[in-house]
């Protein structure tokens, strides 16, 4: 964790950077969104995988709620898809 000045020094050198190279700044920010993505899409998988046991152990009605919680998931994914590709 930074201190406050070191956290205010941070943030103008990345100023600087942002306003001196903005083409490398979008680099990293398509670069950071695209690791976001593919990480919201590994969690999506793994969750979708486990609802089986979900709905054994917990019951149907948690399966269920679980169920409708992925669909609603996949469906924001595939919603707002170009913000993370």
């Amino acid at each position: 964790m930074l201190s406050k000045e070191d956290q205010r020094r941070f943030e103008q050198i990345t100023r600087q950077l942002r306003e001196s190279d903005p083409q490398f700044f979008a680099r990293l920010d398509r670069r950071a969104r695209a690791r976001r993505g593919r990480l919201l899409i590994l969690l999506t998988i793994v969750l979708w995988a486990a609802l089986p046991a979900t709905t054994v152990l917990a019951g149907r009605v948690a399966g269920v709620v679980c169920g409708f919680v992925l669909l609603v998931n996949a469906g924001l994914m595939w919603r707002f898809r170009r913000r993370w590709w």
